[in-house]
């Protein structure tokens, strides 16, 4: 929990409050101009075999069609890099020339063979010269340097033959697979992810070499956001300007996949940072490119840098890691209580208890019961209509302020106002009371007199419906030592169910991951049923680690390494463990990036060899070499061993 602190100087991009694309050097990827002032650019990568000629084409032509600008393939020997060749001269057979990017992570000879014959390379600079062995090593000065020679060996001739050949190159950077060397000096951090980027970027900078493309990819959102700002304050400080590579590694599937991956990128772009990004889902490729697409779209119109704009703003937190905004607990909102969630039945011309069974309570007509579900909502808003039954006393109604005063006599009835209202009722709840502040009543507020008042909420709304607008209001209000507890409020009118979700996961998020809000109410017209709305506010909170509800599970989105059908091993592993609150599970297709994400999960089922599975306990191998048929039973048995198993309700 935070505090408040001096003011920190140093930024990772142009404006908090009002968007502004950093501004970033031109890459060229074949026909491709990434970066600079051209439209943020969609990518993914396919999932067949690379040696499956027909399947790669084929599967390649559906994500082109889809929308996709660029096409990564993973090349794991030389093998492959050479079918890169016969890839795409079929592509252009067919009239495909959209530019073809080669996945490397452990052998520097296919780097080197597809730089020569396709647009992009992607290498990845914790195993393209390190083999991973989760050792400590206390190095000297001397020895560190070392180590840096020894990789410059190893990467030149990549960088050389990039430069002769006009190739492009992203050095990409995943949280899961940082080296030994790295971890030793710097930790499992995000300044050792940017370190480990900037190793190998300076030697292509020796070599007077430019046309990069960096990411910083990670599971863990906040890690993810924290190690692309200070990757970019690092460029500033050193006058780079790069084009980043956004993506969430491992995001999952369906809706928690969607909402993790706006949350992380989201985040990014409402900073102006990124010029391409990848939606990794735990589906089709071509099913991710029209999220990509919904993600870019908002900022398509949006104002862009301009010549005039400096890094010169100054903020009272830190940005590189998370910490919340200190509050002060008003009934069950801020301090140290979870983030709340208030649904929004308003709309609604009668409430009855069926009312209530999207929002997490299920009423047993026989036992004349309540029973609540761990997506059960905190409080529900109203507005006039009246609620004529019994509820559960862990739920909070809220009522429009003159609404309230027919149920004020009631222990779970609050009151919602306006500034005005507030600023001018006689009557207000002893308990607990809810006032809406737009950024206009916010700055003509006496901000003293609501510190003052232990039972008051903030409801904080954008008119604007943004979210640069609301941490405006945040670091207002952290201006002016305000604690009093936040509640982010935003409405979405007539989006698509995906479009709802992202542009929510986005705003919201944001905001969570920068350590504001105490709790979210989102307000939605004509889009979405009120069961997809409270399960979008639980899984943005689960999303930002904020509170957990359910399983995570650390899903990767499959390639050509894959070692089985990750789609429906994900299905089957969470039909059996989606029961499990808080327990994370990491579901690998290779050991490119396992290992190191076990260290961020609890359990790991990881692909190692045809029909054989490696089961972990953190980033530890507990079981090698299990059969595919027997593995989901043995992951059960591992969760029990370790007592985090509970038989469901």
């Amino acid at each position: 929990m935070r505090t408040f602190a001096p003011m920190l100087t140093k930024p990772y991009c142009y404006s908090l409050t009002e968007y502004k694309r950093f501004a970033t050097r031109e890459v060229k990827i074949g026909s491709l101009l990434l970066g600079g002032n051209n439209p943020i650019r969609v990518q993914s990568m396919t999932t067949t075999d690379t040696m499956n000629t027909e399947a790669t084409v084929a599967q390649s032509i559906r994500m082109i069609k889809a929308g996709c600008e660029l096409v990564r393939i993973t090349a794991p020997s030389i093998n492959e890099a050479k079918n890169l060749v016969l890839i795409k001269k079929q592509l252009v057979e067919q009239g495909y020339h959209t530019p073809l990017c080669a996945d490397i992570h452990f052998t520097p000879n296919a780097a080197e063979f597809a730089a020569r014959v396709i647009e992009k390379v992607r290498i990845n600079p914790g195993n393209y010269a390190d083999k991973k062995k989760f050792e400590q090593i206390d190095y000297t000065n001397h020895a560190y340097e070392a180590e840096l020679d020894r990789i410059r060996q190893r990467f030149s001739p990549l960088v050389k033959i990039c430069k002769e050949y006009g190739t492009a190159m992203r050095i990409g950077t995943n949280h899961g697979s940082l080296s030994d060397r790295i971890l030793s000096r710097y930790g499992d951090t995000p300044l050792g992810m940017v370190e480990s980027a900037l190793e190998f970027l300076r030697i292509c900078e020796d070599l007077n070499y430019y046309n990069m493309v960096i990411s910083m990819k990670a599971s863990n959102t906040q890690v993810m956001v924290q190690a692309y700002r200070l990757l970019v304050q690092k460029m500033i400080e050193t006058n780079r300007n790069y084009p980043l590579h956004l993506g969430v590694t491992e995001a999952g599937d369906g809706e928690d996949g969607r909402i993790k991956s706006a949350v992380g990128i989201g985040t990014l772009l409402e900073d102006g940072l990124g010029d391409t990004i990848r939606v990794s889902l735990t589906e089709e490729p071509e099913l991710e490119i029209p999220v990509a697409q919904a993600l870019a779209k908002r900022y398509e119109k949006e104002t862009s840098h301009t010549a005039n704009d400096t890094f010169s703003w100054q903020i009272p937190y830190n940005p590189y890691e998370y910490s919340r905004a200190h509050t002060q607990e008003a009934l069950n909102i801020g301090g140290k209580q979870v983030p709340r969630i208030i649904t929004d039945c308003s709309n609604k011309k009668q409430i009855t208890p069926a009312t209530f069974f999207a929002f997490g309570y299920q009423y047993s007509v026989p036992l004349d019961k309540w029973n609540l579900s761990e997506q059960a909502t905190d409080f529900v808003f109203v507005g006039d209509t009246p609620v004529e039954f019994e509820l559960p006393g862990t739920l909070g109604l809220i009522f429009n302020a003159k609404t309230w005063l027919l149920h004020h006599h009631k222990k779970i009835c609050y009151p919602f106002f306006t500034a005005d209202e507030y600023a001018n009722s006689e009557k207000k709840s002893e308990v607990l009371n809810f006032v809406s502040f737009t950024w206009e009543t916010l700055q003509k507020t006496n901000t003293q007199n609501i510190q003052n008042d232990l039972t008051l909420v903030l409801v904080l709304e954008s008119t604007q419906g943004r979210m640069s607008e609301l941490r405006r209001m945040c670091l207002f209000l952290n201006e002016k030592k305000c604690t009093r507890p936040v509640i982010i409020k935003l409405s979405y009118k007539n989006a698509s169910e995906s479009d709802f979700q992202l542009y929510a996961a986005t705003d919201m998020g944001a905001l969570l991951i920068d350590g504001f809000g105490d709790g979210l109410w989102i307000q939605q017209e004509n889009c979405v049923s009120p069961q997809v709305c409270n399960s979008t506010a639980f899984g943005i909170l689960q999303a930002t680690r904020t509170r957990i509800s359910k399983t995570e599970y650390i899903s990767c989105p499959s390639c050509g390494r894959t070692l089985f059908d990750l789609q429906e091993t994900t299905a089957k592993i969470r039909a059996v463990t989606d029961h499990l609150k808080g327990v994370k599970i990491g579901i690998m297709g290779c050991i490119v990036n396992g290992p190191g994400e076990m260290a961020d999960a609890d359990y790991g089922y990881v692909g190692t060899g045809p029909d054989k599975i490696s089961l972990y306990k953190g980033k530890e191998v507990v079981k090698k070499n299990v059969s595919s048929q027997d593995a989901v039973n043995e992951l059960i048995d591992l969760i029990k061993e370790h007592g985090d198993w509970v038989d469901r309700a």
